[in-house]
């Protein structure tokens, strides 16, 4: 291969360093390689054709002056851009390999069949430009790859549709937007060993979270087949994160959430002559089973660790696994070029001023909001038939759609996944999409009027009709922070890394409430006894939520564990307090099985909740459900910053119950440093808190039930809503005995509730009364910040 070196080269003797001789995708991966493969990652091996041939083969064939002159003929209005590139690529195909250049790559094809011990290896045919995979333009699918190519003809012929395609609409329209020369920009082709996935599974991983540029993530994206799949965003993947300061920790397993996704086909090597691939449907055993497994996962997040510190910068890397010897392999690697150039510094805010009808959900791509009208468009061809600002509806997008995407408001797609084209398209051009909703062309309709909104955390909605909003942009470096300690109330696993660049100090409430309905959505004793169930219905439901799982309460405990896992990632090592189940009779009773196991109560919010539950033979075995997920997120995912809060304890005697019930199944308090908290909502804490701060750390004030008991006003009467202030004197003074009255036992006291955003006079008086810290919605810390700053200053110069 060494006299044609002028035009292939392998990929061992590339470096990152001839991005000009062989294009950014192709230099990539000979870097990874030559220093990658040695720290035991595997790459499949091949080779480059040069900038160099695909200069030769433009001057051999006499295309410099037809490109030149159908590109000026374009830009001043003489040919459509239609027109104009189709004359280019027609040319192109028509050109014929100098013998040299022709030679050169049989030669390296036939090295690389033999390195692999065939005749004829199927290889990968990627199109690599020389200003592609540079940090500030990612060329994302703008030219052609092809798959499963064999045999030395179809090989040229696939190089020579590569070099065709750095003439299509998308590829003259980006290189336009993006200031480059057509002529100064060349094309190497990458020839890769297939790794047979269409026998198992591929997909892409980025070193980072997408939507939130949070750094300590690794996100995965896996479907069955080849990963074009992903790439193209044909399918909806699965999505598993990795949370990497944990990698390298002896005995702890990092994954913090695991999404199924549809999966709906798979692309495969096809035996027809038509075509080298083909797709096809995959099976409901398929779409109802992860890809990856967890440990599998775990070792894609090392290598993407190790790919993202030798190039110094965030990765969006591709994998696969061979259905033939099970390993798994990295593909492609190039610099994430979007989230991770975001300031780090500010944080833009937008806020729902009303609600709709959800019209269709999905994967929200941004954490933003847009309004209009919908338009559906069912192919590129309609390019010319869509109105700017309209949001743009279809079933996916590819490369093609680029001049709509730029056009459009927000984008919603049926299929597709994070790493999908409409996904990385729509965050390069910073328009909020939602993708994978699945139905979203079916259940819209052209002109229809809706709101697109991503603000909900990682499942956007699509809302009925034009809902206002407001939008605004804070720069946190400018934000001055009080000496008390603000932290923030949580609940939506999905929104957690969301807010992860706010100044605060952990989570003071994460309640646990909602990952149970919204995520497990079954009863746990529903699960602890669904033999005995005698609920037709609530069986089958039950039996299709939790397939894939063999012990049914596995099903609770690893739901719950990866939603606190990922409410707890975005703060460690900072403390995250999680409170115990506080569901009432009638809202466990609202859960998949649950009213088998629930009383009928009158008056509920005074009735079998909280502490009282966690003892009684009634809810034991679900309890131990919650304590073992506790156990986990702690002991074996690792963070150990997760502390316990115990709601609605009444008695002395039921904490002493409740403590050696947790401690019973591995929660005992002070074991690997675990804190215990306890809320003050009953006027019973605060009577007695000498007694209870023995026995926790902490106490947290529960404003709303608490104002509650000490007025007797029903907090959900309407009738008595003007009696129900947290800014009583009686209140206020349960306050002030409790605050003085822990701290002799060494207990905390905070509070978590809206009041002090909400009455800048009520955060006055926390400040003075001493509160430790101060618990506030995300959405509500910036406005909050200033108001305890000026109360931290009046009170100091009172004092």
């Amino acid at each position: 291969m060494s006299g044609h070196q002028t035009f292939t080269r392998w990929f061992s003797d590339l470096r990152s360093s001839d991005v000009a001789d062989v294009g950014g995708k192709n230099a990539s991966l000979g870097e990874l390689i030559s220093a990658l493969v040695p720290e035991g990652i595997r790459v499949p091996d091949g080779f480059a054709t040069t900038a160099e041939a695909y200069r030769e083969f433009v001057r051999q064939n006499d295309l410099e002056d037809n490109i030149r002159t159908r590109i000026a003929d374009y830009h001043a209005g003489r040919q459509s851009l239609t027109s104009a590139a189709g004359d280019i690529r027609r040319r192109i195909r028509e050109g014929i390999f100098p013998e040299e250049i022709a030679s050169a790559i049989r030669d390296a094809y036939r090295e690389l069949s033999a390195r692999y011990g065939v005749n004829a290896a199927d290889v990968a045919v990627r199109s690599s430009a020389t200003a592609e995979d540079l940090p500030s333009a990612s060329f994302a699918g703008q030219h052609e790859s092809f798959l499963n190519i064999s045999g030395e003809d179809a090989l040229l012929h696939a190089c020579r549709e590569c070099y065709a395609s750095m003439f299509s609409d998308r590829a003259i329209s980006y290189r336009d937007a993006q200031g480059f020369d057509h002529l100064q920009v060349a094309l190497s082709v990458g020839v890769q060993k297939m790794v047979r996935s269409d026998l198992a599974g591929a997909g892409v991983m980025f070193t980072l979270d997408t939507e939130s540029g949070y750094p300590d993530v690794t996100v995965i994206n896996a479907s069955w087949g080849l990963g074009e799949s992903v790439v193209k965003g044909l399918v909806t993947p699965d999505e598993i994160a990795v949370y990497v300061p944990f990698l390298d920790t002896p005995g702890r397993r990092p994954v913090i959430s695991r999404e199924l996704g549809s999966k709906l086909t798979r692309l495969m090597y096809s035996d027809s002559g038509d075509s080298p691939t083909k797709t096809v449907e995959t099976t409901p055993e398929e779409r109802a089973t992860f890809v990856l497994s967890d440990d599998e996962a775990i070792l894609l997040a090392r290598w993407g660790q190790a790919i993202e510190r030798h190039y110094g910068v965030e990765m969006d890397i591709e994998w696969a696994r061979d259905g033939q010897d099970g390993k798994l392999y990295v593909v492609q690697a190039r610099p994430e070029t979007v989230a991770s150039r975001r300031l780090t510094t500010s944080l833009k805010i937008y806020h729902l001023l009303g609600s709709g009808t959800v019209l269709a959900k999905g994967l929200a791509i941004g954490s933003a909001i847009a309004t209009g009208q919908a338009q559906i468009i069912a192919s590129a061809d309609e390019i010319d038939r869509f109105r700017p600002g309209a949001i743009l509806v279809t079933r996916q997008t590819d490369p093609d759609w680029v001049p709509i995407m730029k056009r459009a408001t927000g984008i919603i797609t049926n299929e597709g996944g994070r790493t999908s084209h409409s996904a990385i398209v729509s965050r390069e051009l910073g328009v909020p999409a939602i993708v994978g909703t699945g139905n979203a062309t079916d259940v819209l309709h052209d002109g229809q009027d809706i709101t697109l909104s991503c603000v909900t955390g990682s499942r956007g909605e699509v809302l009925d009709g034009i809902i206002d909003f407001e939008v605004s942009e804070i720069d946190l470096a400018t934000i001055e922070r009080p000496r008390t300690k603000v932290m923030v109330n949580m609940a939506n696993p999905a929104t957690a890394f969301r807010w992860w660049k706010l100044p605060t100090s952990g989570i003071g409430l994460a309640r646990m409430e909602f990952i149970i309905s919204n995520s497990i959505k079954i009863h746990p004793m529903a699960l602890v006894r669904f033999e005995e169930l005698e609920d037709a219905d609530a069986r089958e439901k039950i039996a299709r939520l939790t397939a894939g799982y063999e012990d049914k309460t596995e099903y609770f405990v690893d739901k719950l564990a990866l939603g606190i896992a990922r409410l707890a990632a975005p703060h460690y090592p900072q403390p995250v307090i999680v409170r115990l189940s506080d569901f009432k009779t009638n809202e466990y009773a609202g859960l998949i099985g649950g009213t088998a196991f629930e009383p009928v109560e009158s008056n509920p919010m005074l009735g079998w909740r909280g502490a009282s539950r966690y003892y009684d033979e009634r809810y034991q075995e679900g309890f131990a459900l919650e304590c073992r997920a506790l156990v986990r997120v702690r002991e074996e995912i690792g963070f150990d910053n997760v502390a316990v809060m115990i709601p609605f304890c009444r008695t002395v005697a039921e904490a002493d119950r409740v403590l050696r019930e947790m401690a019973r199944h591995g929660l005992e308090r002070g074991r690997n440093g675990l804190d215990v908290y306890v809320m003050a909502e009953i006027p019973s804490n605060v009577i007695l808190a000498d007694e209870f701060g023995k026995r926790f750390d902490g106490f947290s004030i529960g404003s709303n039930d608490l104002t509650q008991l000490v007025l007797g006003v029903d907090r959900d009467s309407r009738d008595l809503e003007q009696l129900f202030d947290e800014r009583n004197e009686a209140v206020k003074r349960m306050i002030r005995m409790l605050i003085p009255a822990a701290h002799a036992e060494g207990a905390t006291v905070g509070i978590c509730g809206e009041a002090p955003s909400n009455y800048p006079e009520f955060a006055r008086f926390l400040v003075e009364a001493g509160i430790d810290s101060i618990s506030l919605s995300p959405d509500r810390v910036l406005e909050t910040l200033p108001i305890l700053v000026d109360a931290e200053r009046s009170v100091a110069a009172v004092t």
